[in-house]
């Protein structure tokens, strides 16, 4: 059974037109599932999230976290639901624009292992209309000024994280997918992640950061959905 107080939770948010496309919202899932490999792991679940909203998701491993921030990059398509990001509706044609917009940093870094870290935050500047002048600037803001040069297969999980968020810090995106991110990284990396999602959201942008620890997110989102059994508890206001 969904959990208690759902759908009296998703009925309260303001903007949700029975039969329309709510306006106004970063994030609007109705009824979303999600199967993998034939295995429900999301189910019936509700979430909308306006522009300027830093949401903490929290949940044991194997929940559903990581498929939900799939399907927020639109790299996953509900199997039922209708899911809607960034006014575009997943599996239709403004998708490829969208995903323009969203950045995610995941478990494992995604750098081209052969090329350095200036080569790597290059290529992304180059697909994405900014200058390797930006790039630049963006690894120095990450304190990565002098491994420039280095390949990122000789790097450190931090440096590779700190590249990571330095590709956050040069796309400017309008939604933020953090994954564990702060899972290894030292104090001063660490305190990197929370002044990047506070620029984010200065901008006017999302932020959906996953976690199973609680304490984490304490200080830094404004509201908190706990995934059980692919559905999603209700908000907590913080």
């Amino acid at each position: 059974m969904p959990p208690t107080g759902l759908s009296t939770a998703r009925a309260a948010l303001p903007g949700a037109a029975a039969g329309g496309r709510p306006s106004g919202w970063a994030v609007c899932l109705d009824g979303v599932a999600v199967t993998v490999r034939r295995t429900p792991v999301l189910r019936d679940l509700d979430l909308r999230l306006p522009a300027g909203a830093v949401l903490g998701v929290l949940g044991a491993n194997g929940s559903g976290k990581t498929t939900l921030l799939r399907l927020l990059a639109t790299l996953a398509v509900p199997s039922a639901g209708r899911a809607e990001v960034l006014g575009h509706e997943l599996g239709g044609p403004g998708v490829p624009e969208v995903r323009t917009r969203i950045a995610m940093v995941g478990h494992l870094p995604a750098l081209y292992p052969q090329l350095t870290l200036a080569e790597n935050l290059h290529f992304v500047a180059r697909l994405t209309g900014r200058s390797d002048e930006a790039a630049d600037r963006a690894l120095a803001a990450v304190g990565l000024a002098g491994a420039a040069a280095r390949r990122a297969e000789g790097c450190s999980q931090g440096m590779a994280r700190r590249t990571d968020l330095a590709r956050v810090l040069l796309t400017e995106p309008s939604l933020l997918l953090l994954d564990e991110v702060h899972a290894g990284l030292d104090h001063g990396a660490a305190d990197l992640v929370d002044h990047l999602v506070g620029q984010v959201r200065a901008r006017g942008g999302t932020c959906v950061l996953v976690s199973h620890e609680p304490e984490r997110l304490a200080g830094l989102t404004d509201r908190l959905v706990r995934i059980v059994d692919g559905r999603a508890l209700p908000e907590v206001a913080r």
